[in-house]
């Protein structure tokens, strides 16, 4: 049994616009080619997934230029548009930074590159605009100045609504934030932060800055690559899905015994509260100041459903307290893609 799927879902605002969000961004990395990572659903796959967060109410979607290659955004502009025709209704997200082939110039944030990119993922997605088009890193190699006058471009020039940053460190968010304002740019309206009950640094400086600048946090990972569901187990190889033993990524993030202990804290209250370990994740996140939407993923419709029930779980001080109570500090985490 989990919290129930059928609650209507509410908006909350995206950072301090005027724009209505749901409390769940569907994350579209999941979906595009099987040729990029072996666990990636490709169209009909995805299909029913994505048909069923549509009927859901669910209205954000991000994706990236570099997930599956460029082959998410095809996936998720057919798809959105096959399910919801009204480009009014939807907030599409997408990002740039990642190298997309060999190329000197095809990463980074250079102007040359952020300038090709929009128009690339436009024409992916199949859209006149992007309504979030974000950072996907901090780029060291180009200055902040020639960064933050293209993305002010991109949106003078109608491709994009508003501005996103992701993972990097505070004062390099803070010294762009800082730019625009000075020279009455285009500001970051989202940080989409690497932030979850197993890895709660952000706490620290990001998430405190983005509380002062009005900046709404947009969560990748909430449940850790799912290691939070409590499918994983201690030494224990075999409990992994095929992703899970492909992502070395994921591994480099958590699998800490400390991790672990969070782990089984989520689990008890999970079986407490007759839920699912997911949900009660999810529904902490939920719960932070700051944040605006988690960004989920879905590669199996019962994580879709748990993801929906979730909005309507509600945690107790005690419970927070018993689920952030075995957190031991961990080295920065997720700024490298």
């Amino acid at each position: 049994m989990s919290a129930s799927a059928n609650t209507p879902i509410s908006y909350r605002n995206l950072g301090s616009t005027g724009t209505r969000i749901t409390p769940l961004c569907l994350g579209m990395m999941t979906y595009g080619s099987k040729k990029w990572r072996e666990w990636v659903l490709e169209e009909d796959e995805a299909r029913p997934l994505v048909r069923r967060a549509v009927e859901a109410g669910i209205n954000f979607y991000d994706t990236a230029d570099v997930y599956s290659l460029g082959e998410s955004e095809v996936v998720t502009g057919k798809l959105l548009q096959e399910f919801q025709p009204r480009r009014e209704e939807l907030v599409i997200a997408t990002k740039v930074f990642n190298p997309l082939s060999d190329g000197a110039n095809d990463r980074g944030l250079s102007r040359k590159h952020i300038m090709a990119s929009i128009d690339a993922s436009l024409k992916r997605l199949k859209v006149d605009y992007v309504d979030l088009y974000q950072i996907h890193r901090f780029d060291p190699h180009t200055p902040i100045e020639e960064t933050c006058e293209a993305l002010h471009d991109v949106v003078k020039a109608g491709k994009a609504l508003y501005l996103g940053a992701s993972s990097m460190y505070a004062w390099q968010f803070l010294k762009m934030l800082n730019f625009q304002r000075e020279n009455s740019l285009a500001q970051f309206v989202t940080m989409q932060n690497h932030y979850n009950l197993v890895y709660r640094e952000e706490e620290r400086e990001m998430i405190p800055l983005c509380l002062d600048q009005k900046v709404g946090c947009i969560p990748w990972s909430p449940l850790a690559r799912g290691f939070l569901t409590g499918s994983r187990k201690r030494g224990d190889g075999k409990s992994e899905t095929t992703r899970a033993r492909t992502d070395d990524f994921g591994h480099s993030l958590y699998y800490r015994e400390t991790d672990f202990d969070v782990v089984d804290r989520v689990i008890e209250i999970a079986q407490q509260r007759n839920v699912k370990p997911a949900q009660i994740a999810l529904a902490w996140i939920l719960a932070k100041p700051g944040i605006s939407a988690p960004i989920i993923g879905a590669s199996k419709p019962y994580q879709l459903e748990d993801a929906l029930g979730a909005l309507s779980l509600k945690l107790t001080e005690e419970e927070i307290k018993q689920l952030e109570a075995p957190y031991e500090p961990h080295p920065i985490l997720g700024h490298s893609y």
